[in-house]
């Protein structure tokens, strides 16, 4: 038992360092924006770019079974490597947005290497208390998306609010370096790992076959359309909200962002715990309508006090990332075993393709209607996610059994 702990322990280390690195370059925008004259559209592209790559690399493992053939840790411990090494040269090379956004690209298709078999790794120690691990897994995941945030409002990077870029980057980058050399010499897979499959191109088909694990990707999906463009874009609300009320900027809409994203990390270990006790498809539903109705109200945060402003982003992002684990542990257990690294896989790369339909929708939204009301757009999706966590809840009270064993 402690040494199963132990390397769930680890394991989240790995990927909070690790995806330090995802929202580095978004952290740092402002400062980017600046120095390069980005309009609204390019420093979109910041983002985008990672994702597009993140899906890219997720779709072209899944099809290849690369989570399932090849050792997890192995393939965590390259992959942290490769993305350190792409995220550091922006600023070692000295590079413009054309050859960033490349490299950008290049860590996103390396980060696909860390976070699914990530999760796989986390499966194959815990059976019975999934939900918690793969809760403690992406709390480390959102806690790491928000380090970025931290670092370019604390002083040692600069003064003024406008820290450095090229810190932060390299920080981020030998964050995500300790992380590859951490999973290679310490982490280790578990006890239910099932046994590596010959490849088949169609397994990637054959895990989207089952109602319930349809069902749990569409929750999935509804969740994904709202939570990167939430990260992604509430220190742009957060400063222009800081603005509105106090006619003054600073460094607040980094640290509000940062406060909304590692309060999800939270959120997402209690959502394990409560997954595991009372239902993940329960669990996550009620996350999916708490974080509905965050973006539903936030036009009436807008230009609120500090503390009023930091307490609401506090429980959206509690919640808006707290089912996360949820799918993921659903579609663990309602996958083959041997399939399990290949379905992760393709539920990521699925989420995060829709994600840059979302991130790229917000900017465009607020040049037409301001920061306050933008926010309404990612209602429907986590409307429509719980909706399919209903049907997946109503399946499952139909059926005297359990779930389709893990072991078949």
């Amino acid at each position: 038992m402690s040494r199963k702990w132990t390397q769930v322990g680890l394991l989240a280390a790995t990927i909070l360092l690790a995806m330090t690195v995802w929202f580095s370059a978004s952290a740092v925008v402002p400062q980017l924006t600046a120095e390069w004259k980005l309009s609204g559209g390019e420093s979109s592209w910041l983002t985008m770019s990672v994702q597009i790559g993140f899906v890219l690399g997720a779709l072209l493992s899944a099809l290849l079974n690369l989570a399932d053939r090849v050792p997890a840790h192995r393939l965590v411990a390259g992959s942290a490597l490769l993305a350190a090494a792409a995220n550091a040269a922006i600023p070692l090379l000295g590079v413009g947005l054309a050859p960033a956004l490349a490299l950008r690209f290049l860590t996103g298709i390396a980060l696909a290497g860390v976070y699914p078999p990530g999760m796989k790794l986390v499966a194959s120690w815990c059976r019975e208390d999934r939900g918690f691990g793969i809760g403690i897994l992406v709390g480390a995941l959102t806690l790491g998306s928000g380090v970025p945030h931290l670092l370019n409002a604390l002083p040692v990077f600069g003064t003024g609010g406008m820290p450095p870029w090229r810190s932060v980057l390299l920080a981020t980058s030998a964050q995500s370096a300790i992380a590859g050399l951490l999973a290679a010499a310490f982490i280790h897979p578990g006890p239910y790992l099932g046994k590596a499959p010959p490849f088949d191109w169609r397994y990637a088909g054959r895990v989207l076959a089952d109602r319930p694990t349809r069902l749990a990707n569409f929750g999935y999906l509804g969740h994904m359309w709202e939570l990167y463009a939430m990260w992604t874009w509430i220190p742009a609300f957060a400063t222009a909200s800081f603005a509105a009320r106090y006619s003054a900027e600073g460094s607040s809409g980094s640290l509000v962002a940062f406060a909304g994203i590692a309060s999800g990390a939270v959120g997402c270990v209690a959502a394990g715990l409560g997954g595991d006790t009372f239902g993940k498809a329960r669990i996550a539903r009620l996350a999916l309508v708490t974080s509905s109705a965050c973006a539903a109200t936030s036009w009436l945060f807008f230009g609120a006090p500090t503390p009023v402003l930091l307490l609401f982003v506090i429980v959206w992002g509690f919640s808006v990332v707290a089912d996360s684990a949820q799918f993921s542990a659903l579609v663990s257990e309602y996958s083959p075993r041997t399939q399990v690294g290949t379905a992760l896989t393709l539920q990521t790369s699925m989420g995060f393709l829709l994600t840059i339909a979302s991130i790229r929708l917000l900017p465009w939204v607020a040049s037409l209607v301001g920061w306050r009301w933008t926010f309404l757009v990612l209602v429907p999706g986590p409307v429509l996610g719980a909706a399919a966590m209903s049907a997946l809840m109503n399946r499952e009270q139909s059926r005297s059994n359990p779930p389709r064993s893990l072991a078949r």
